[in-house]
């Protein structure tokens, strides 16, 4: 073969193998009903983000734990002990950070997930008190989120200045329009915004939602919450993603979150995917907080994610 004709096939060769989409990246897995659940991402040949989530194994889904696993509680009638029913949130929480090979990248915001498993739902009645899982997709440091302590005030029983801190305006350019502050600051989150357009507020049963945390007028994470009724019936649906107008810190933000079913690993997977780069933005004056939202008779719908 001449030197030219084996350069060609050199050139041809490579050129296929830069084609070969990387293999998927490995996070943390963590022990959940009778499986785990562990962290995972995708991405380009540059190594830029294209999908990062949480996948279940079936078995995950079996034998859930009920009650509270007792992190986050508050003597709130101060007789030196902790009633689980009444001084605790009713939810299971699991840390997981997100493969390093993408987190290192200082142009992804997204490095960890804090998951919860909330048994019996939470408030507001009638609307989110069904079994499901809170996915949190976070931006904010574990060290941050953990410094927000529990305390005597708000539904969610923070510490009284972090309520104050928790619901300081974000710019109006860094949150989609719509979405609601109800004061639903809780300790080791931050606090969450709620779009109460969604259909769960119009008489259709809850399957899934999407919110914005934010904390001392910044957004911390993005959420996404889906029941256990809604994994089991084995979905497979993207959608979009309420888009801010702009963004704080530049870098790859997602456009969709995803629930789907893989069969060949008897797996269900929660993910967010269609990544573009966003350059930061200066932040603009909050946006005037809208009419109350709908909730019980004499207060506004107040929920634990």
């Amino acid at each position: 073969m001449h030197w030219a004709g084996l350069a060609m096939v050199m050139a041809a060769v490579a050129g296929c193998a830069a084609l070969t989409p990387p293999a998927p990246l490995t996070g943390v897995s963590a022990k959940l009903g009778n499986g785990e659940v562990s962290t995972y991402a995708e991405v380009d040949a540059s190594g830029a983000p294209k999908v990062i989530g949480l996948m279940f194994a079936a078995s995950a889904l079996e034998n859930l734990p009920a009650g509270t696993d007792m992190h986050a509680c508050f003597d709130k009638n101060r007789d030196g002990k902790i009633n689980p029913g009444t001084e605790c949130l009713p939810s299971h929480e699991r840390v997981l950070p997100l493969p390093s090979e993408l987190t290192r990248r200082a142009d992804m915001p997204f490095k960890w997930l804090l998951l919860n498993w909330n048994p019996a739902g939470h408030l507001p009645p009638g609307i989110y008190d069904t079994p499901h899982f809170d996915v949190h997709f976070m931006v904010e440091s574990i060290e941050n989120i953990y410094a927000i302590h529990p305390g005597p005030c708000g539904p969610e029983m923070v510490r009284c200045d972090q309520l104050a801190i928790g619901r300081k305006p974000v710019p109006g350019n860094y949150v989609p329009a719509g979405y609601v502050d109800v004061g639903a600051v809780v300790p080791g989150m931050g606090n969450h915004l709620i779009d109460v357009a969604g259909p769960e507020f119009k008489g259709e049963k809850f399957k899934r939602s999407w919110i914005y945390g934010v904390y001392d007028g910044r957004v911390t994470f993005y959420e996404e919450m889906v029941t256990r009724a809604h994994l089991l019936s084995k979905p497979s649906e993207c959608r979009p993603i309420p888009a801010p107008d702009a963004v704080a810190v530049s870098g790859y933000y997602p456009t969709q979150s995803c629930i789907r079913y893989v069969a060949a690993k008897d797996a269900y997977t929660v993910s967010l995917e269609g990544f573009a780069m966003r350059q930061a933005s200066a932040p603009t004056a909050p946006r005037p907080p809208p009419p109350p939202p709908p909730g019980p008779p004499g207060g506004r719908p107040r929920a634990h994610h």
